[in-house]
């Protein structure tokens, strides 16, 4: 395997770290196992859905699909995974604001029709009342709809993103009870690795070198990834 790092020394380095793992292979996602636990998510504004399981202790296997694109499915290999899991909430502020906004006028609106002598309900400015009643509802269902909560994990040293999610909210709460085993899942793996550094930066090249033949890494994912691996390396 030739590595793109621009001297000649560390391009030895990444064979060797490559070449002389023996760390035994990731077992096949479709054979018989043991799952420990499992979560299934759906994103109903990017219309796609992920399942991921915990087996074998240290494996997750993870199954994507998304709309107009091919059915993912890897499994990575839960020793070579950052603990920090990553969390990430993204609010419309534009739509937020304008919920605002549009609260203020209808609070406004009430307190109009409440001072004024006629009934409310036969008012002159009632149908423009209602009217901007439902503009504000549904500007504050579509700001709810529009935020959105991601998950990621990336790998240990060489920092590559693994795997992303994006959904509506509650994500993070479906995800609690299935993200508490998984983290205690990584760290009893982290704990299983080898023991020295070496012979774990070398098994974490192989790992990326694996997902980047799955088309889990894009190339320049793995040479960013690669790169860092061999600064820690050295």
């Amino acid at each position: 395997m030739s590595a793109r790092v621009g001297v000649v020394a560390p391009r030895v380095v990444a064979e060797h770290i490559c070449l002389e793992s023996d760390e035994t292979e990731v077992p096949d996602i479709r054979a018989a196992r043991k799952i420990q636990a499992s979560v299934k998510l759906t994103s109903r504004i990017r219309g796609g859905s992920i399942a991921l399981d915990i087996f074998d202790y240290y494996y997750l296997a993870v199954s994507a699909a998304r709309r107009r694109s091919a059915p993912k499915q890897f499994a990575l290999d839960l020793r070579f995974v950052d603990p920090a899991i990553g969390r990430a909430r993204h609010i419309p502020w534009r739509w937020l604001q304008g919920a605002c906004g549009l609260t203020v006028l209808s609070a406004l609106g009430v307190w109009f029709l409440g001072s004024s002598s006629s009934p409310w309900w036969q008012h002159t400015w009632l149908w423009a009342f209602v009217l901007l009643f439902t503009g504000t509802a549904c500007a504050a269902l579509l700001c709810v709809y529009r935020t959105t909560e991601t998950f990621s994990l990336y790998s240990r040293t060489g920092r590559a993103k693994l795997l992303e999610f994006s959904a509506g909210l509650g994500t993070f709460r479906a995800l609690r009870a299935f993200e508490t085993k998984l983290a205690a899942h990584i760290r009893a793996a982290v704990a299983a690795r080898r023991h020295t550094q070496a012979q774990r930066l070398r098994d974490e090249m192989r790992e990326h070198v694996r997902l980047q033949e799955l088309a889990v890494l894009s190339g320049q994912e793995y040479e960013e990834s690669k790169t860092r691996i061999l600064r820690s390396h050295g």
